[in-house]
């Protein structure tokens, strides 16, 4: 069997998709290496299923998922080093993205994905209601379970939104 071959809408989704796959891996790995990994597998998979995927509409949603998705099975594969207390202000922003990968790990597939989308990828409510093939009320709602359970776990503060977004 002939395997597809990508053509030049492909090359023009993979230019624009790539870099959004990598800031996004790279959001939840704080590692650029890896990231770039998760990147490459997220537009490999793309590749796979490009006869199906290249005209719809929620492609960038679609490849985005992915890549969290990979992002957050790699944290899985690799185990978190909590540091210590931090000593410089960098050192907080790493502590920070280690508490939230950890958390992230505990929410349901769904709500992960919504957060993932919604507040790393910057992705609208529409968006990730598009890419996810639910409703916007279901994304409203994951996304409140989401930050409420995100919320539990590293203290129940209203910053949890903003520290999704650094």
């Amino acid at each position: 069997m002939r395997r597809p071959r990508p053509d030049d809408a492909f090359e023009a989704a993979f230019d624009r998709l790539f870099p959004r796959a990598e800031h996004l891996a790279r959001r939840i790995l704080g590692d650029e290496a890896a990231a770039e990994d998760v990147a490459a597998e997220t537009m490999a998979r793309l590749c796979l299923h490009w006869p199906r995927m290249h005209e719809a509409a929620y492609l960038d949603g679609w490849v985005l998922r992915i890549a969290a998705n990979l992002a957050i099975d790699a944290t899985r594969r690799k185990p978190l080093r909590i540091p210590a207390p931090a000593a410089r202000p960098e050192d907080d922003a790493v502590a920070l993205r280690h508490a939230l990968v950890a958390a992230l790990r505990h929410l349901s597939r769904r709500q992960r994905e919504v957060i993932a989308l919604h507040y790393l990828s910057d992705l609208s409510e529409a968006d990730v209601a598009a890419a996810l093939g639910i409703s916007a009320g279901s994304v409203k709602t994951h996304t409140s379970r989401g930050l409420a359970a995100l919320r539990q776990r590293l203290g129940d503060t209203e910053e949890v939104p903003l520290a999704l977004r650094t």
